[in-house]
C-alpha cells in the first residue's frame, strides 16, 4: 500500500517538478536580455528590486517588433539590402544561408517541416522505427538510386532535435495514420504515451 502511494505521488510530483524548472530556467535565461538596457532603467536600478519574467516581455515585444517591421516594405527592403551584404562575407554567408533555410522550413506559415509520420526499416531490415517524411531527394541525387525514393528524419529518443537524415525508398516506408505531434509524442515518451489511435497494421 505504502509503495503504491509512493509511485502515485511520484508520477503526480515529478512532471510538474520539471515542468516547474524548465519555465524558471527559461525565464532566468530569458531575463538576461535585461542587461542590453541603458543601465538607469534596468529593473533593478529603475525599481529598486527585480522584476522575474520581465525578460521574456522584453524578448516578445522584440521578436514582434521586429516580425511588424520586416512585413512592412520599408522592413523588405532592409531585409534585401541586409542579406545581400551577408551574401558579400564569404564564411558568413554560409552559415547564414545554412540557418535561414533550416528556420523558413520550420518557422514559415508555408513550410512544412514534417509532412507526415512513417514507419521505416531502421538501422536494420529487422526492426522498425518513427522517421518524419520532410520531402523528396534533389534531381541530381534522385538520379543515383533506383526506383522512387523519399527524404526522411530519424529522431533519437529522448530528444527529437537529433537524429539522422536519411532518403529510404519509397516502397519500404508504412504511411501512420496518426498526427505528427502525436508520433513525437511517442518518441519523446520512449514509447511510454501511445498515440490515441486506431491500431496500424504493420506488414
Amino acid at each position: 500500500m505504502f509503495k503504491r502511494y509512493f509511485l502515485t505521488g511520484l508520477l503526480v510530483l515529478v512532471p510538474l517538478a520539471i515542468t516547474i524548472w524548465v519555465l524558471t530556467s527559461l525565464i532566468h535565461f530569458l531575463d538576461q536580455t535585461l542587461i542590453w538596457l541603458p543601465y538607469d532603467y534596468q529593473p533593478k536600478n529603475f525599481f529598486g528590486f527585480d522584476v522575474p519574467g520581465l525578460g521574456v516581455l522584453l524578448t516578445v515585444g522584440v521578436i514582434l517588433g521586429i516580425g511588424l517591421l520586416a512585413s512592412n516594405l520599408f522592413g523588405r527592403q532592409f531585409l534585401k539590402l541586409w542579406e545581400l551584404l551577408l551574401s558579400r562575407l564569404p564564411f558568413v554567408n554560409s552559415i547564414y544561408s545554412s540557418i535561414k533555410q533550416v528556420s523558413d522550413t520550420l518557422f514559415s506559415e508555408s513550410g512544412r517541416a514534417f509532412n507526415k509520420a512513417v514507419l521505416i526499416h531502421y538501422p536494420n531490415r529487422d526492426t522498425r522505427t518513427i522517421a518524419f517524411l520532410t520531402g523528396e531527394p534533389s534531381p541530381d541525387i534522385a538520379k543515383h538510386l533506383k526506383g522512387k525514393h523519399v527524404s526522411v528524419y530519424v529522431p533519437t529518443t529522448p530528444n527529437p532535435t537529433s537524429g539522422f537524415f536519411l532518403m529510404v525508398a519509397k516502397k519500404d516506408i508504412v504511411e501512420l495514420d496518426i498526427s505528427v505531434d502525436q508520433a513525437l509524442k511517442y518518441v519523446i515518451s520512449m514509447g511510454v504515451v501511445p498515440p490515441k489511435q486506431k491500431k496500424q497494421k504493420i506488414n
